[in-house]
């Protein structure tokens, strides 16, 4: 990600800070997941997550009542303009230059910063969304049902109008020439909020949880959050694999963790020596180059997916009991996520760390004249917690585990979908594609 010239690199780690070679750590890494197929066959025979999402233990009721108060649901939904309309401010009022920290807010704060808020706390950015406080608003004052709209929304679209709102926000975030500029900047949030008011004026409220890319985003990552609702709404402590086990297939959600999982391995690619050389040596426009290639990043996460899931479906089905092709790669999508998690989480680690804490004292004088309106100009970013070895080992833990993870929630769902005596055989190929996205992981991250 290029954010400002004065914006710190993703990480400060590399391969000389391993605490292993990188050959060594691509072996164990591809060792233990094979390690953990073979242990999940042997001892765990029965599907035992939360499929349906009826279990869970219900929280005290005092903060049930909070959590759930319509008072606190418009101080959330005013914190969300008030932090909007500060936004703002450096967007529309401030120079052009290195300290305008507009850039550092859009890429930084909300799309790195909404994966550890969300999986701390769940869907979060449904409840502070600016453009669906603005919409509701102007559905009370028109006296109109918020969810009501012009049109039914077709079910067949599912999260489609998310999967490609999101590929236009990385192409932004990654690709677009100048996309730290104020301009650029400008133009594709216009383009972004003129859509969705348009599309909940349209099909209703409902628009922003099948498009917004920051709202799909902040829901699938809040599905591994330790509190959640049970179907019947009621809220609840849970285990996270029990609230990613719950997320519905549904048509465009494999797209949506497949751009989310490929723009991030694209983006580790985009840092390589050896990607800067072709980008610079091979005579086309680096907008075109870039476009082509995040394209077949997300093209090969793409078809590698559907290519295992393909094959599971034909091992583990029988005559009896078939487990349609075309249905798996959907009742499968949810082992992706953890993976997509961790190799974000780890990619940006550093990034949301140090640009973090200097665009939050940048936003003390969003104006740029000088003043220091939160008291935190002054800040230094603080490194303790970015030292080399430590982000290494950071990333090295949260990739694996985040393997790991999509390993059992896929062994647990073929315990559902194929009939016992298949089930193992049938995730062969499942765990193939584990294995190989780990060792691209590593490959890509490290690349440098």
């Amino acid at each position: 990600m290029v954010t400002t010239p004065a914006v710190l690199a993703h990480g400060v780690g590399g391969r000389q800070d391993l605490p292993i070679s990188l050959t060594q750590l691509v072996v164990a890494a591809a060792l233990t997941l094979v390690v953990t197929f073979l242990a999940l066959g042997l001892l765990w025979r029965e599907p035992r997550l939360d499929r349906d999402a009826t279990g869970g233990r219900p929280v005290p009721d005092l903060l049930a009542r909070i959590v759930d108060a319509p008072a606190l649901r418009w101080v959330l939904r005013g914190l969300g303009l008030l932090v909007a309309g500060w936004f703002c401010l450096g967007l529309l009022g401030a120079p052009d230059t290195a300290d305008n920290p507009t850039a550092g807010a859009l890429y930084v704060l909300l799309w790195v910063g909404l994966v550890p808020a969300s999986l701390l706390l769940g869907p979060v950015w449904r409840l502070v969304n600016p453009l669906r406080t603005a919409y509701l608003l102007v559905s009370l004052a028109l006296r109109r049902d918020p969810a009501r709209g012009v049109r039914t929304l077709p079910p067949r679209l599912g999260l489609w109008p998310a999967a490609v709102a999101l590929f236009a926000f990385v192409w932004l975030e990654l690709v677009a020439p100048d996309r730290a500029t104020l301009p650029v900047i400008t133009a594709w949030l216009t383009g972004y909020a003129l859509l969705m008011l348009a599309g909940a004026a349209l099909f209703g409220s409902t628009w922003f949880d099948r498009a917004d890319p920051f709202e799909v985003h902040s829901a699938l990552v809040g599905r591994l959050a330790p509190i959640g609702r049970a179907a019947d709404g009621v809220l609840v402590w849970r285990n996270p694999l029990d609230g990613i086990a719950g997320l519905r297939p549904r048509p465009g959600l494999v797209a949506v963790v497949v751009v989310l999982l490929g723009s991030t391995m694209f983006d580790s690619l985009s840092n390589a020596p050896v990607w800067l050389r072709f980008v610079q040596e091979n005579g086309l426009p680096p907008a075109v180059t870039g476009t082509a290639g995040l394209l077949l990043v997300i093209a090969a996460v793409a078809l590698a997916y559907l290519a295992a899931t393909g094959a599971a479906a034909r091992i583990g089905r029988t005559a009896a009991e078939p487990v349609p092709v075309r249905r798996l790669p959907a009742e499968l999508a949810h082992s992706i996520v953890p993976i997509a998690v961790g190799y974000l989480v780890a990619h940006y680690y550093s990034l949301l760390i140090l640009e973090g804490q200097r665009t939050i004292a940048l936003y003390s004088d969003p104006l740029d004249t000088g003043a220091d309106w939160l008291g935190t100009a002054g800040w230094q970013p603080h490194t303790g917690l970015v030292t080399p070895s430590g982000v290494a080992t950071l990333q090295i833990t949260l990739i694996i585990v985040g393997h790991l993870l999509g390993t059992l929630l896929a062994h647990d769902r073929a315990l559902y979908l194929f009939p016992r005596a298949r089930a193992v055989a049938g995730q062969l190929p499942l765990l193939a594609l584990m294995v190989a996205y780990t060792v691209a992981g590593l490959l890509l991250l490290y690349a440098g």
